[in-house]
């Protein structure tokens, strides 16, 4: 079965059509975490279980996230990640990021 059309805004390099809502959980769970408005965020949780929903928030895919939105989402759901996991699931276009990353958690 097909997703709705009104998650596409926050799935936008997927085909809706071809997307499995079980195979792709962790996936669509992320994007609309990190993106969705008040109705795909509702969507998301009559959807999925809040364990389903929780995993990727424990174990976040690295160079996804925003910041605020995967910090926003724990603090919500009480979920935490490993630091480095952490650090490294934000999105930033720095090319030294994970230089400084090491660095910062290292102590270098």
């Amino acid at each position: 079965m097909a997703l709705p059309s009104f998650l596409q805004p926050y799935l936008w390099s997927y085909d809706l059509k071809r997307m499995d809502k079980k195979k792709h959980k962790d996936t669509i769970i992320t994007a609309i975490l990190n993106l969705g408005d008040e109705k795909a965020v509702s969507w998301l949780f009559k959807n999925y279980s809040l364990n389903d929903i929780k995993r990727p928030l424990k174990n976040p895919t690295r160079g996804i996230w925003h910041k605020e939105s995967l910090l926003y989402w724990q603090k919500i759901l009480g979920v935490k990640a490993p630091r480095f996991k952490q650090e490294l699931a934000y999105f930033n276009l720095d090319p030294n990021v994970n230089l400084n990353l090491y660095k910062k958690l290292f102590k270098i």
